[in-house]
């Protein structure tokens, strides 16, 4: 880390979207001195935690002129990782009673719960002063050493304006990867991206295959077993010969990936086996998608690698400039956001004052090159460039450092560690069973001593 500057700076800071990423560091920046405004496209802060039963008209989300969802949560969706480990360090995601009862207990809550948690955030913070609601970035580009905006309003108004600098907060939730399969473009069926679900009523009767088995994938899959008649799930990770019946359900199956499909509405998968499908469910994940950026070509999309980007968040050459919060990610969770979101904003809100400074434009560029031969060397697609894997507290613990900031706590690094291995290995029983209470109890603890809560909510703890 080089010397941070003598003097420290107050920008006028622009940061686009409201949902977990954008509220932390719109918090972080005005810490700083910063002067922010924060654009966001919805009437309520949130981002992709804001629940809609509407879908997209196209089931596949491949038309561009389409009208955009920007929410992909359905119905049912619980968190993936336990709540004390997945919140911002200083405002702890524990139940909070609301007329006198807590709105979700449990330890990994529905989305609704981390929809109240980010509205108390905000309140608790008074950031909504500063977010221009129904306001929708449409471009953004260099103008000299500072950034030109132009939004447009829910009355069809644009505005140019300057800013210092621009955090981009977007999420990275609403743009489908579909995947591609052989002779889909003649089977006669029904497709859909996990995009645009929401509830299991359509699919009643129905033999569906779910391409994908992690995280939104499995969720989907049991979603549907209640009123389908077969539930298919095909997935790359697993040997072509790969088929069996999961626990917990009499009618769902995992295969390998598909072979083909056919005319004839059949689905082939790689390891023999034939079904008669009338849906398939693409939980393929998402495209970072930037279509308001421009920045004649620098940065760029190739196969869901943005960069370059020094660690994960600086392009070297428009540094501090222009910065990007949330693109790191670990096995598709959209628990992790919230946590590391906080160490990112930290960090760009103290680059940005001058109290911390980056590596030369040369250096960080390296650094970048590292990166990318690490990945080629390790075999891995450019589209693995931002996923941390077994990384993820070590490169949070860095930014860390460089903020002079404490480490990631051993309870929450072992309770995230423990809450992905139980999510891979125990699918359909880890959000209500777990071996890791001595944990729970360190988490409330460490709470108490920081006085960050007054009193442990002993309902939760009796909750399991």
């Amino acid at each position: 880390m080089a010397p941070a500057r003598s003097r420290f700076d107050s920008l006028h800071v622009a940061v686009i979207g409201a949902g977990a990423a954008g509220l932390v560091a719109a918090r972080e920046l005005r810490r700083e001195s910063h002067s922010v405004v924060v654009f966001e496209r919805d009437t309520q802060v949130g981002g992709l935690w804001v629940y809609t039963p509407h879908n997209e008209p196209d089931p596949l989300s491949l038309d561009p002129n389409r009208n955009i969802v920007h929410s992909s949560v359905y119905d049912s969706l619980r968190t993936n990782l336990p709540r004390e480990c997945m919140g911002y360090r200083d405002f702890p995601f524990v139940p909070r009673p609301e007329d006198g009862e807590s709105r979700d207990p449990r330890r990994y809550p529905s989305h609704r719960e981390v929809l109240a948690y980010l509205q108390d955030f905000a309140r608790e913070f008074k950031l909504e002063e500063m977010v221009r609601f129904e306001t929708e970035v449409v471009r953004v580009e260099p103008e000299g050493r500072k950034w030109k905006i132009r939004s447009r309003n829910s009355d069809g108004i644009s505005d140019d304006e300057i800013f210092d600098s621009v955090v981009v907060c977007n999420g990275h939730y609403t743009e489908p990867r579909v995947a591609h399969v052989p002779g889909i473009d003649s089977w006669p069926g029904k497709q859909v991206h996990s995009h645009n679900y929401r509830v299991p009523d359509p699919y009643k009767d129905q033999v569906v295959v779910v391409i994908g088995n992690f995280a939104s994938g499995s969720d989907i899959s049991r979603d549907i077993t209640g009123v389908a008649k077969e539930v298919h799930i095909a997935s790359r990770s697993n040997p072509s010969e790969t088929y069996q019946k999961l626990p917990g359900s009499n009618n769902l199956w995992l295969h390998s990936m598909i072979e083909s499909t056919h005319e004839d509405g059949s689905v082939v998968f790689k390891n023999g086996k034939v079904v008669q499908a009338d849906t398939i469910v693409h939980c393929t994940g998402y495209k970072y998608h930037f279509p308001f950026l421009n920045t004649n070509g620098y940065i760029t999309v190739e196969d869901n690698c943005v960069g370059p980007l020094y660690k994960h968040v600086f392009p070297p050459a428009l540094a501090p400039g222009l910065s990007f919060i949330g693109l790191p990610w670990m096995v598709k969770s959209l628990s992790f956001i919230l946590l590391s979101s906080s160490f990112f904003s930290k960090w760009v809100a103290a680059v940005l004052s001058g109290r911390v400074t980056l590596p030369s434009e040369d250096k960080m560029i390296v650094d970048v090159t590292a990166l990318y031969a690490k990945r080629d060397a390790n075999g891995l697609p450019k589209r693995y460039t931002h996923r941390l894997g077994a990384s993820q507290v070590a490169y949070l613990n860095w930014i860390a450092e460089q903020i002079d900031a404490p480490p990631v706590e051993r309870w929450r690094g072992e309770e995230i560690e423990g809450g992905y291995r139980r999510l891979a290995t125990e699918s359909d029983t880890f959000r209500d069973k777990w071996d890791d209470d001595h944990l729970i109890a360190e988490a409330y603890e460490d709470f108490l001593r920081q006085k960050l809560i007054s009193v442990v909510p002993s309902q939760f703890l009796q909750s399991r």
